[in-house]
């Protein structure tokens, strides 16, 4: 699972118990053995043939599993599972025009370990020192199976903030809420400190989450659990257009359950 804490100011925002091989949910102090505990995204293994039907088709008859059809199950196009972030384009907000570009891991590297080892980030991400821990939390993403996609945030040309979209639906935090198939999350760092505390991430969250809404046709609503306790970071979110919809226990931290829906996208 992802992290998910936005700082409402907004600092860091992860948004959910870490992204594949994310070494541990925001805030965690647990031991090794307990930060692996909470590594179960990638273990989470669908067939193929279902997560074909997930993503809104019929599987090729040589996509399908061993016992299903024939003995050998062929490739999942990953971009299904959440309709190509690539390629969506810009969107213009308040503080001027936006867009997700997906991480290419050699290119941005340098800029995301940098906000990484930001103090404020690193309490909630724990991927401080090295960049090779945040180079294995990139690599763990993009070599999986599309469920979730790591991007920058680029406002007005400026590479701003860390992003992670994710298929909600298909990951541990399902088990934790009654999961709708499409059900999408986002995770959310604003990288550095003159963008915090001014209103920027509830802004870009509302822009992403409205972002998903319109590319993304089956999914009825934008999910996030942001720490109960990180009052700012579920300010920004209710601020951003989110409703509080419930407190789940996560493995490692009591989380606010929040949602952006589509019926309601308009109205909040």
């Amino acid at each position: 699972m992802p992290p998910t804490d936005a700082s409402a100011g907004t600092g860091p925002v992860p948004v959910h118990p870490g992204p594949p091989g994310h070494p541990g949910y925001p805030g965690s102090s647990g031991t090794a053995e307990d930060i692996r505990d909470c590594e179960d995204t990638l273990d989470l293994r669908l067939p193929d043939e279902f997560l074909a039907l997930i993503a809104g088709r019929t599987p090729d008859a040589d996509e399908r599993v061993p016992g299903l059809a024939q003995d050998r199950p062929g490739p999942l196009d990953a971009h299904d599972l959440l309709d190509q972030v690539g390629t969506w384009g810009p969107t213009e907000t308040p503080v001027g025009p936006f867009q997700l570009l997906p991480v290419h891991a050699e290119r941005d590297l340098p800029i995301i370990s940098g906000w990484m080892n930001d103090p404020a980030v690193a309490a909630f991400w724990q991927l401080a020192g090295s960049p090779v821990h945040t180079e294995e939390h990139l690599r763990a993403q993009l070599a999986g199976d599309g469920r979730s996609v790591p991007c920058l945030g680029v406002l007005d040309g400026v590479p701003m903030s860390y992003w992670e979209i994710y298929r909600a639906d298909l990951d541990p935090l399902a088990r934790c809420y009654p999961a709708r198939p499409h059900d999408t999350g986002v995770h959310l760092l604003v990288g550095d400190v003159a963008d915090r505390g001014r209103g920027l991430g509830s802004a870009l969250l509302r822009a992403v989450a409205d972002l998903v809404l319109d590319q993304r046709p089956a999914c009825a609503r934008v999910v996030a659990e942001p720490d109960l306790h990180n009052t700012p970071s579920v300010a920004a979110f209710l601020n951003a257009g989110f409703r509080y919809a419930a407190e789940v226990d996560l493995p490692c931290k009591r989380a606010a359950l929040m949602m952006r829906d589509r019926s309601l996208r308009h109205l909040m």
